[in-house]
């Protein structure tokens, strides 16, 4: 058994929004992930750290829950900004169930588990969107890695965001706080892809490694975290 980790899969089976327009570094990359998601096995855990699918509801997501739902292992799901079918949790939850997408579980104020690692996290939050600094939003986020956090208990702590917490010329130092107070060990994150892989922060800051764990920064192969 292992734990993987990556994000940005941006899924479009059942929408016109295919990110290989991108360029060459995004061609085939539904295929790509398949092929190296074929190398894991049924008992690995994957954390997907949001932008998931282009859908903008449930049903128009289906195709590309069911695409994951197939690939090896159990999945949790995290929410990204691009991820407009996201709804309340138990929405979600009725809906998996009668879909039978079984693999998948979701992030989301809350914790889950990875023998006696608690896997933490939440979508996070950049202080540029929307022009400016939304304090109502980025407070909430925080809140909700908090609750994360708190329900993991005095385990040890893995956390995973969609927006990166660090970045060359950023910091969310609310975030920060949070990962530095609850003795967060590690912590994965997304979003950031083609030119701005070069500002990505990665490697031990205050007590935290850091890694960037979107699809096209690995190659459209999940991390290895741990065994």
């Amino acid at each position: 058994m292992a734990l993987y980790a990556i994000g940005d899969l941006h899924l479009s089976l059942n929408t016109d929004k295919s990110m290989e327009v991108f360029g060459k570094g995004w061609q085939g990359y539904v295929q790509r992930l398949e092929a190296a998601f074929a190398q894991l096995n049924e008992e690995d855990v994957t954390v997907l750290c949001g932008d998931l699918s282009w859908g903008m509801s449930l049903e128009e997501s289906l195709e590309d829950l069911r695409f994951l739902h197939r690939l090896p292992g159990r999945k949790i799901l995290m929410k990204g900004n691009h991820d407009y079918w996201w709804n309340t949790a138990s929405k979600m939850e009725k809906f998996f169930a009668a879909h039978g997408l079984t693999s998948l579980d979701i992030l989301h104020n809350n914790c889950k588990w990875y023998g006696d690692v608690a896997l933490c996290g939440t979508r996070g939050w950049f202080y540029e969107l929307d022009g400016g600094h939304n304090e109502k939003m980025l407070l909430r986020e925080a809140g909700r890695l908090e609750t994360s956090l708190k329900a993991a208990g005095d385990r040890p702590k893995i956390c995973f965001l969609h927006y990166p917490p660090l970045y060359q010329g950023y910091s969310c130092p609310e975030i920060l706080h949070l990962l530095r107070q609850y003795d967060v060990r590690a912590c994965y994150y997304g979003h950031l892809h083609g030119q701005s892989h070069r500002r990505a922060v990665e490697g031990e800051h205050h007590g935290t490694r850091y890694a960037l764990v979107s699809a096209d920064y690995l190659e459209f192969t999940p991390k290895k975290i741990c065994d």
